[in-house]
């Protein structure tokens, strides 16, 4: 089947307003590798909630609309779903739709199921973490078939069939850019990073105090963090209150290139999120050389580098174990390509030839 002609619309809660906007990062890597690979395809965005404005742009040379839904409160949250069936509606017209993909299964996911099957139109949703949640009471109302649903890990296929006795009948993986990586032997200065959204699900407090604990041990221990968000002055207090100052930087937000260069230069990657997905940065942080300590196993197999463990006493003893080993190797472990997570899309949307 050619790829010419062929329509792929993504449904999503928000998307980067700019260029210079570095987040939602397995969604952008996902598009872009669709885009390089596909080019025939044609890519449109609908963004439900961000960018707050209600505008038509291009990101990356992909077409996006945006609806501005955080002013549509409760039963007027039907006006945001008007539009936007609407907007899907004229796409449909001018160019025939061949394939709806939802990120994550919740409001995007809703409008996209309906719509796909009233102008039977393939729609799929690439489950990517909080949605596989049992507090996620939009699937009731979703009801997704299996075949409709694509897991980013094993973990969101047990957690959804769990949480919502429907067990996805797909699984591709997150994935990361190698391109994005100069693959050179920098020196590990850095004894521990951590990065991401500085939120309270993500648990870096106890970064703090494993770095605390570590101290005890490695008074010249060093550490950074990478990331905003709503728990950075909780973090900063902290920090005071353990005398830490010396020992770890908060560095705020980095572009995806800095924090590759902060990983590369690191020993360890310390993630102490309660709740994961598939994690981008775990990911770019073993490709960079670093070994990945986390809570959530991901993958049903075993990973090189990646050390899961279960307690914040675990995760305190296995830094020190890893940080004590002169002998530990440092070494690039590729996990999964983004291109490769694009080909298994597009394959599975019908489209390739």
């Amino acid at each position: 089947m050619s790829n010419k002609e062929k329509t792929l619309v993504i449904l999503t809660p928000a998307f980067p307003a700019n260029e210079s906007e570095h987040w939602l990062v397995s969604q952008q890597l996902l598009l872009c590798s669709i885009k390089k690979l596909y080019p025939d395809i044609r890519i449109i965005v609908l963004s439900f909630i961000y960018p707050s404005a209600i505008s038509n742009y291009y990101w990356k040379d992909i077409e996006i609309f945006s609806f501005d839904g955080g002013k549509y409160k409760k039963l007027r949250r039907l006006f945001l779903w008007r539009n936007v069936w609407k907007k899907l509606n004229e796409i449909n017209k001018r160019q025939r739709v061949s394939a709806i993909l939802s990120f994550w299964c919740g409001e995007c996911a809703l409008i996209g199921s309906y719509f796909g099957k009233r102008r039977v139109v393939k729609h799929f949703v690439w489950i990517c973490g909080q949605d596989a949640r049992k507090e996620n009471r939009k699937i009731r109302f979703i009801r997704p078939r299996p075949g409709e649903l694509i897991a980013m890990s094993d973990f969101l296929v047990d957690e959804f069939h769990k949480n919502h006795c429907i067990k996805p009948a797909h699984l591709i993986q997150n994935g990361i850019d190698p391109s994005m990586f100069t693959l050179t032997n920098q020196k590990k200065e850095i004894d521990i990073i951590g990065a991401g959204s500085l939120s309270f699900m993500k648990q870096y407090n106890i970064f703090l105090e494993i770095i605390a604990g570590l101290k005890n041990k490695l008074p010249d221990i060093k550490a950074v963090l990478c990331g905003d968000g709503e728990h950075k002055d909780g973090l900063k207090q902290m920090m005071e209150e353990l005398s830490l100052q010396q020992n770890i930087e908060l560095i705020g937000m980095k572009t995806p290139a800095e924090t590759i260069s902060l990983m590369q230069r690191s020993k360890i990657f310390l993630h102490p999120s309660s709740y994961e997905g598939f994690s981008t940065a775990c990911l770019e942080a073993l490709y960079a050389g670093a070994h990945v300590i986390s809570f959530v196993k991901p993958m049903h197999h075993e990973i090189k580098n990646w050390h899961v463990v279960k307690t914040k006493k675990q995760m305190l003893q296995k830094t020190f174990e890893l940080l004590s080993n002169d002998k530990i190797i440092y070494e690039p472990v590729l996990v999964n390509t983004m291109d490769d997570s694009a080909r298994k899309m597009i394959e599975l949307f019908g489209f390739a030839d």
